[in-house]
């Protein structure tokens, strides 16, 4: 079998990628939508307050929206303009207008019943606008109107699947160092937004110390400490914002058995329960019902889980074959596809969370191990680089393909534009995959999943070689890239 560390650097990989699958948090603008109440039967719905305010007069029953003015090309304000009158129907009547710039204040919203009487325009910029569809023409007033200035009570905080995504420019940029120059650490995004550095190695000395760094400032500083000093341990962020510290390594030919809890409030580790064997270089995930699966390592086919509620550790199915260098990734079905290994080996097989058992599934098309895995949001894993552990060239890979959880097979994409054995990786806010180090130089490429390609980006201040980097996916939509051996400190973000 290869060597220890040759095998497991792939799991800090694996372990970044689970906790940085968050995209960008908070986003202006995106205000609330609102909808103006019906007034009693008569007259048109009058003009929308200035500033792009609902107007609760109304029309008639069923008497269509009132849209007036544009939004400002000086300053993103609502003009009150308003253009003509449309015909008027049984119930009021709709209308439209403006100069050219787009639609502005909304007035009274269309509800129901009300019939006859067609809208008309009255905007200079097109004067074949199609307005028929008028809910369709309010659903754009109110997007300017959000644009322009966000609802006052709009929610502070946006759930990840609410936030835009991020235009970033490819271009790499220093950031702060760590304190301690490390490999074999872990990398955790913290509901707080910053991230946790635990354990691992600088030279041949195991660390126990832990550090935090803040996008805000872009700095890193020391934190609590681990009650035992390991790398190539596992990390984990849990539903009640603590993060599990399992296994490792702290020399010689085992593992550790033990785990601890780190509380980002108090900056402080507790120790927490003992998994059922010793583990280095094993995968952690966090399953959907809040526990997390812990496999393989040091060439062991057993799995357990953790359960934060009760604090222990128990054993679930075996796997189908001992693993270690493979990855572990969460399917949108709730199942976690287990891939590679240290062997020469292209199976890969499925942990079913409600049977508690590993059944086989499609095979790779290449056998190997420090790949990566990342779940695209399409549902499929893309698997790209390695290592042929038949081979003792580093890196000698740079194949990619892609895993169809629908159809349980693998399949072919294109190339990276180089080789690379355990890179930083990490799923970007616009569906882009950022691929960076995992080789001897400073270069990085993004996959495009809609063009199934590989194209370099912006290249990194330092070299980012094996032992492998890790990539984090801040919640400002950068992302933050550290380390690559125990001789690089250094930090970088692609932005």
């Amino acid at each position: 079998m290869a060597s220890r560390a040759c095998f497991v650097f792939v799991k800090l990989l694996a372990l970044s990628m689970l906790v940085v699958t968050t995209a960008a948090a908070g986003c202006g603008g995106s205000g609330l939508r609102k909808t103006g109440t019906g007034g009693t039967t008569g007259s048109a719905g009058t003009t929308g307050a200035p500033g792009g305010s609902i107007s609760t007069s109304g029309g008639s029953t069923g008497g269509a929206a009132t849209l007036a003015g544009t939004t400002s090309a000086s300053g993103g304000s609502i003009s009150t303009s308003v253009g003509t009158t449309g015909d008027a129907g049984t119930g009021g009547s709709a209308v439209t207008g403006g100069s050219s710039g787009g639609l502005g204040g909304l007035g009274g919203t269309a509800d129901a019943g009300g019939s006859g009487g067609k809208p008309i325009v009255d905007a200079a910029a097109d004067q074949s606008a199609d307005v028929t569809d008028v809910p369709d023409a309010a659903s754009h007033a109110r997007d300017a109107l959000a644009d322009a200035s966000p609802a006052a009570d709009a929610p502070a905080d946006l759930s990840p699947a609410d936030a835009l995504p991020v235009v970033l420019q490819g271009v790499l940029v220093a950031t702060g160092s760590m304190i301690v120059g490390r490999s074999g650490y872990t990398a955790t995004l913290l509901p707080n937004g910053m991230v946790l550095f635990a354990g691992g190695s600088h030279g041949t000395q195991y660390l126990e110390n832990a550090e935090l760094y803040d996008p805000a400032t872009g700095k890193f500083t020391a934190t609590g400490s681990m009650n035992s000093a390991r790398d190539l341990h596992a990390a984990t962020l849990l539903p009640n914002g603590k993060v599990l510290i399992a296994g490792g390594s702290s020399g010689g030919s085992m593992g550790l058995a033990n785990s601890e809890l780190c509380d980002p409030v108090s900056g402080k580790f507790a120790a927490a329960g003992g998994m059922t064997v010793e583990r280095y270089g094993h995968t952690a995930t966090l399953l959907p019902n809040g526990k997390v699966l812990i496999a393989g390592g040091q060439n062991s086919s057993s799995a357990e889980l953790y359960d934060p509620n009760a604090g222990a550790f128990v054993q679930t199915g075996n796997m189908t074959l001992a693993r270690d260098g493979h990855t572990a990734t969460l399917l949108q079905n709730g199942k976690v596809l287990i891939a590679g290994t240290g062997t020469p080996d292209m199976s890969a097989e499925l942990y079913d969370p409600v049977a508690g058992t590993f059944v086989v599934t499609g095979t790779m098309t290449v056998a190997g191990l420090q790949h990566t895995a990342t779940l695209l949001n399409n549902g499929m894993v893309l698997i790209a680089g390695g290592v042929n552990p038949m081979s003792q060239a580093y890196p000698n890979d740079k194949r990619a393909e892609l895993y169809d959880p629908s159809a349980g097979t693998f399949a072919a994409t294109g190339s990276m534009t180089t080789m690379r054995g355990g890179p930083a990786v990490t799923l970007l806010s616009d569906g882009k995959v950022l691929i960076a180090g995992g080789r001897y130089d400073t270069s990085a490429e993004l996959y495009d999943p809609n063009t199934g390609t590989f194209t370099a980006t912006g290249s990194m201040t330092a070299v980012r070689a094996r032992p492998s980097p890790t990539a984090t996916l801040l919640g400002n939509g950068k992302v933050l890239i550290v380390g690559g051996d125990s001789d690089v400190g250094s930090a970088e973000l692609y932005q």
